[in-house]
């Protein structure tokens, strides 16, 4: 067995183990016994004996103690039954639908969260998608229209990389509420989740689009979307990217204002809820009070598969025990 299957290896029995504090026992019996049947000679002097050599026989004799202790440490070891194992998941999940409508209008630039709205808001809709693990979501992105970014999937790794690309510029600007919540629906309408969400997020209040925030509505709430809708800007001013005359950027304070009477009667029409994100913190709030309130009843069924590897032990130590035998009746025989 090579080492990297030793590093996923399982024992079945590893109380087996408790054998191998036999050893030190064994040692001592190998020395003990083999000094009862050494014969002795008692001589006046040792003096002429210092130059005689040492035979082979006697500085490999400790070789059958080596093979039994081997084939002893061999055979509990695989009396443990060493395992790997091969594990397999079924995954019964309720399911939650869930589409991200985000505004990606030029407001959403401005600073009061940071670095700034769009990207706290990305950041934070990616951690929601990664607690989200048994769910399919979308993506919709509107600013003065709206666009399909990332139809409902479970691929979580394609609609995260959906994410990251939004940036602000990519529709016409402007703010359309409403065509941004009717894209939405039509993401969830053929739908057969037991659940479906829309997560609705902006910093404005509608000023354009073909499809008016009130009928966008009564869309969802005719296919039973539950909507939660969430405002995002700090209370008063805001420090926002103005385009000048000359083509240049300047920071200058503009006013949040938010439609907080529409985002409301939309969450509290489709059973939902409104928030309103003022910070970086509040919004990340904000996402885990949602995953909290949209739980997934998620079931797995785990099945295991073993793997035996007690043979090659098993092997090693008949080997070692055939081996001391043959040796200790051949070149290392004792005579009588």
């Amino acid at each position: 067995m090579n080492a990297e299957l030793w590093k996923n290896i399982e024992f079945a029995y590893p109380a087996f183990f408790w054998l191998l504090l036999l050893i030190p026992v064994m040692i001592w019996w190998f020395f003990s016994t083999g000094r009862k049947f050494q014969g002795s000679v008692q001589v006046s002097s040792l003096q002429g004996l210092k130059g005689l050599p040492v035979s082979w026989k006697i500085r490999f004799r400790p070789l059958l103690l080596a093979l039994r202790l081997i084939a002893f440490a061999a055979l509990v070891t695989a009396l443990a039954r060493p395992q790997t194992s091969n594990t397999s998941e079924n995954i019964d999940s309720e399911g939650i639908d869930i589409v991200l409508s985000i505004d990606i209008s030029g407001s959403m630039l401005a600073e009061d969260l940071r670095p700034n709205r769009m990207e706290a808001a990305k950041k934070t809709a990616m951690d929601f998608v990664d607690s989200r693990i048994s769910d399919r979501i979308g993506l919709v992105i509107f600013s003065g229209e709206s666009f399909t970014q990332c139809p409902i999937t479970m691929d979580h790794g394609v609609l995260k990389q959906q994410l990251m690309q939004i940036r602000s510029g990519m529709l016409q600007d402007g703010t359309a509420i409403g065509m941004g919540l009717a894209t939405a629906v039509d993401r969830l309408r053929s739908s057969k989740a037991k659940s479906k969400v829309i997560v609705l997020l902006t910093d404005g209040v509608n000023n354009t689009g073909l499809v008016d925030p009130l009928t966008a509505l009564e869309i969802a709430k005719a296919y039973k979307v539950k909507v939660y809708t969430v405002g995002v800007g700090t209370i008063g001013k805001a420090p926002s990217p103005t385009p000048m005359p000359d083509g240049s950027i300047q920071m200058q304070m503009v006013d949040v204002q938010i439609d907080e009477p529409l985002m409301k009667k939309i969450a509290t029409e489709t059973g939902g809820r409104y928030f309103r994100a003022t910070d970086n913190t509040s919004l990340q709030n904000i996402y885990h009070e949602i995953d909290k309130l949209e739980r997934t009843k998620v079931e797995i069924t785990s099945y295991k598969r073993y793997k035996e590897h007690f043979f090659p032990l098993a092997m090693i130590a008949l080997a070692c025990m055939l081996l001391e035998t043959v040796l200790r009746y051949t070149l290392f025989r004792r005579l009588p």
